[in-house]
């Protein structure tokens, strides 16, 4: 498996795969024919709902004046494509079919898929946990013996990331772009209610920092992929709970960060995070999966304990389907990070008392997640043709 550092990435939302990808394929281009005039054609994914992810946005900023086309029509072999031209005084001088293959990577048609450092040497969570085991290790220690001390600063930057994000997020008011007219509510949220209950409070301030986080990201602002853009609120709002409530120091937080990074890497080596791809379930489904993980690693709890959190957090977000409306990573993305990050708080609870009687692993939950993407109709994986965006009205 690969560094956590391309699982974690720091960059522009609304989506790694709309806009982190499509950005670093037009600087490399840009970078290949200078002084040029390009041209940029949609296919897919992109085409149907990249003006709601802001692609057309970040491929000016990057471009500048470039002429963009969405095309519905042609196919493609890859479900997120997008077609650069470079023009000089009239004449195509260069013309490359790319790929955005999730998580802010991209594919150039007919090159092989950049090869990262193979990190890790094991591919599976049962492999991971013998080693751990065997070494008497945890999960953090673990990422730390293969990627070296420094990937702890790394998560650390991450975490301060995420809790800016948190921050300006929840001071920030006023309407979404995109045409919905979608109110923030972060800073709604955080309001305490007269005569509330406890439970009441703590879902609310749960729901608050992932609102925090992804109307940060729907407005195209700094955010860290984790895994994606379209997920970025659930981690950051489990865990700064747990930091608040229970007083975790940064450091505590970095390692369990680690530890969700493990969980993350294997979904996207061993299936997809991309929701092009395989639908909600690889980005909010990973996302809660990674997030109940690093909550079970700050309570302390076991290897096996620590998995059965996750697998259970995976499991219940099967067959999630991908449908924003308007292509906008708003309705139902930001609610659906809330959901989420509750839903990893319970997770972690009950993968604590249930692991001894549990039939279910974490590498079969990933496995039959990927198996059900791919049999999800298009219409269900980001294309908002199906679901939400074709009965909102």
């Amino acid at each position: 498996m690969k560094s956590l550092r391309q699982l974690y990435k720091i960059g522009f939302g609304p989506s790694s795969s709309h806009t982190m990808g499509p950005a670093t394929a037009a600087e490399q281009f840009k970078n290949d024919n200078p002084n040029c005039q390009y041209k940029v054609t949609l296919y897919g994914s992109l085409s149907a709902t990249g003006k709601g992810h802001l692609t057309d946005e970040i491929l000016r900023k990057v471009l500048g004046d470039v002429e963009i086309v969405f095309d519905n029509d042609t196919k493609v072999e890859h479900p997120v494509a997008m077609q650069f031209e470079a023009i000089k005084e009239g004449v195509v001088v260069q013309k490359r079919l790319c790929y955005s293959i999730g998580g802010g990577d991209i594919l150039w048609h007919g090159e092989k898929a950049k090869e990262y450092a193979e990190v890790y040497p094991h591919n599976s969570f049962e492999e991971i946990k013998a080693y751990c085991e065997e070494k008497n290790i945890e999960l953090w220690q673990y990422c730390i013996q293969f990627e070296g001390e420094d990937i702890v600063d790394y998560m650390l930057t991450v975490w301060q990331t995420m809790k800016s994000c948190i921050a300006e997020g929840l001071n920030a008011e006023g309407i979404l772009p995109g045409g919905l007219e979608v109110v923030r509510r972060a800073k709604i949220l955080s309001v305490p209610k007269v005569g509330e209950s406890i439970q009441t409070m703590d879902n609310r301030n749960v729901a608050s920092y992932a609102f925090a986080v992804s109307e940060q990201n729907a407005c195209g602002n700094i955010v860290v992929t984790a895994p994606t853009c379209g997920s970025a609120g659930v981690m950051p709002a489990s865990l700064n709970f747990a930091q608040t409530v229970h007083g975790y120091t940064d450091l505590e937080i970095a390692k369990a960060l680690l530890t969700a990074g493990v969980i993350g890497n294997l979904v996207k080596q061993n299936a997809s995070i991309s929701g092009a791809k395989c639908g909600c379930q690889a980005e909010i489904g990973t996302a809660c999966s990674m997030a109940s993980g690093a909550l079970s690693q700050l309570k302390g709890h076991t290897l096996s304990q620590i998995e059965c959190s996750a697998e259970i957090a995976l499991e219940h977000h099967l067959g999630l389907t991908c449908d924003p409306v308007n292509g906008l990573v708003q309705i139902p993305c930001i609610e659906r990070n809330a959901v989420a990050a509750m839903r990893a708080i319970n997770a972690s609870t009950l993968g604590e008392i249930l692991t001894a009687s549990r039939k279910i692993s974490l590498d079969t939950v990933i496995e039959t997640m990927y198996q059900t993407g791919k049999d999800l109709d298009k219409s269900y994986r980001e294309t908002a043709l199906g679901g939400l965006a074709k009965h909102y009205k």
